[in-house]
């Protein structure tokens, strides 16, 4: 029997998704491309890439603000318009260009439109929030670039606001929040106070999933308290991000986070932390 798709496991009877990081299946995939996200959505996984601002105001489907490690361009993502994106190329791991193009937001709703998606596939669409504030011109392409694809949708930031205003132009999409940014783990690591944590967490924005970092995770759990438990009592989900590797210390850390009832794991490598977990 064939193994199952790495989508999903289950421990003590509950489901946990395993989150496609960059729209990576395994380990040594190229970032964002399209084949990937459309297997993983066909699959029923949840799949995530990073949103970042181009010249034109609209969204380029990556990671980072400058274009030199990812793609075969060079220089700022802000300052390179969108005609010019689309005649990149996604780098792979080692440096070398792929035969993948640099996607804009409006080429990845696009590509869903144009496909069967499995009802419970989900996108998240991470916008990076050091980026400069939203223009209304920036949240009309998004809002049109979207359409009908938002139900599959949801959308994440550490900038509350940024989210705001993007959902607020977008009915059906789905929100998110992490409140991991702008110095909160450190802060949260000095003062342990959880509660407080996880009320300001609460307060900054209506999202129905928490993403959290998977070691701050840990390290409140070592320290007495659950923030999965306490996100869940809210009626809240949790994402914990990111597992690199299904190594030894990736399988142990998604043990843990299994046996404290995260609803998500963040991974880059989805294939070898299920076959390891099924193991």
């Amino acid at each position: 029997m064939p193994p199952s798709p790495p989508v999903s496991v289950t421990h003590a009877g509950r489901r946990t998704f395993l989150k496609w990081h960059r729209a990576r299946r395994r380990s040594g995939d190229p970032v964002f491309t399209g084949r990937r996200i459309l297997e993983g959505m066909a699959l029923g996984a949840s799949v995530e890439v990073d949103l970042v601002l181009h010249a034109d105001d609209g969204f380029a489907v990556l990671h980072d603000l400058t274009l030199d490690r990812e793609t075969t361009g060079a220089g700022p993502v802000r300052a390179a318009h969108a005609a010019d994106l689309r005649t990149l190329r996604i780098r792979d791991d080692a440096g070398a260009p792929t035969a993948d193009p640099v996607m804009l937001l409006e080429d990845l709703a696009a590509l869903l439109a144009g496909t069967g998606l499995h009802p419970d596939a989900l996108l998240q669409l991470d916008y990076k929030e050091h980026n400069p504030p939203l223009t209304p011109e920036a949240v009309a392409t998004f809002a049109g670039a979207l359409g009908a694809t938002a139900f599959h949708v949801i959308l994440s930031s550490g900038d509350a606001e940024a989210v705001r205003l993007l959902a607020a132009a977008t009915p059906g999409i789905r929100v998110g929040y992490d409140p991991c940014h702008d110095g909160a783990i450190e802060r949260l690591r000095a003062t342990r106070d959880y509660p407080a944590f996880v009320a300001d967490a609460l307060a900054t924005l209506p999202a129905e999933m928490i993403y959290l970092d998977h070691g701050l995770v840990l390290f409140a759990a070592d320290d007495g308290f659950d923030l999965t438990a306490a996100f869940h009592a809210a009626g809240r989900r949790v994402d914990a991000y990111t597992l690199k590797r299904a190594d030894t210390a990736g399988l142990a850390a998604a043990r843990r986070l299994l046996a404290l009832a995260v609803d998500q794991i963040t991974t880059d490598d989805p294939e070898g932390l299920k076959a390891a977990l099924d193991r």
